[in-house]
């Protein structure tokens, strides 16, 4: 999860959110070379009493201007489409959800196993337990089994939300009356928070998310617990 004075992304915890890290010190070290360009050539600009007559006309330097930024354009779109197209690739998944966005709860559906689902509120501050995250905690946890091709279907019952859990590198808009899809792999276990990530109202604050990636053992276990008390 984030914490104070965070500067950076939340520590990856799926092979998707590496690629976006990796991506994103990528296009930084682009931005800071070319800004540190700029700087240059305008401290060099103002603080120079001479002037070429023959830079204001010089085929040379139109063509670096007009070539280098469509370089640096190239290097920065490729990288770009190849992490597009690992997130839209769904494959072969071993478990699918779907999440279903109201004001403000989630539901979780598990598609695999008859009868298995829940609403997922968030605790009240008065409620949580010691070392619980206030705003963050629900009462029920999305559970899933680890190193394991999750496919999340996500939709809304009302207004748009949207599944949001970025140690996952996951977001996707909840829309009513349209099935959106997306996936992901939790690489390591742990609990991993987000929130809805669009306005949806009064108490679009209030609508958190947990991930708990468990190995598949433990998720065996939770799961055959869940359909008894169903």
């Amino acid at each position: 999860m984030a914490h104070p004075s965070q500067l950076g992304f939340q520590d990856a915890a799926s092979p998707v959110m590496e690629e976006l890290l990796h991506f994103h010190d990528h296009a930084l070290m682009i931005v800071f070379l070319i800004s540190t360009l700029v700087l240059y050539i305008i401290v060099a600009m103002v603080s120079s009493n001479l002037t070429n007559k023959y830079i204001l006309d010089s085929q040379e330097i139109e063509i670096v201007w007009t070539v280098l930024p469509a370089v640096i354009l190239f290097l920065i779109a490729f990288p770009s489409l190849r992490i597009l197209y690992l997130m839209d690739e769904i494959g072969s998944p071993h478990l699918t959800v779907k999440a279903l966005g109201h004001q403000w709860y989630w539901t979780y559906e598990y598609t695999d196993y008859q009868d298995l689902s829940f609403d997922s509120y968030m605790i009240p501050t008065h409620d949580l337990s010691p070392g619980q995250y206030r705003l963050l905690e629900t009462d029920h946890r999305m559970v899933v089994p680890m190193n394991s091709p999750i496919r999340m279907l996500i939709s809304s019952d009302d207004v748009i939300h949207s599944w949001a859990v970025p140690a996952l590198g996951v977001k996707m808009d909840a829309m009513p009356g349209r099935l959106n899809q997306t996936a992901f792999i939790a690489a390591r276990p742990g609990v991993f928070y987000g929130q809805c990530s669009e306005i949806c109202g009064a108490n679009h604050s209030f609508m958190p998310i947990v991930v708990e990636a468990v190995p598949l053992t433990h998720f065996e276990t939770w799961s055959s617990l869940m359909l008894e008390d169903a």
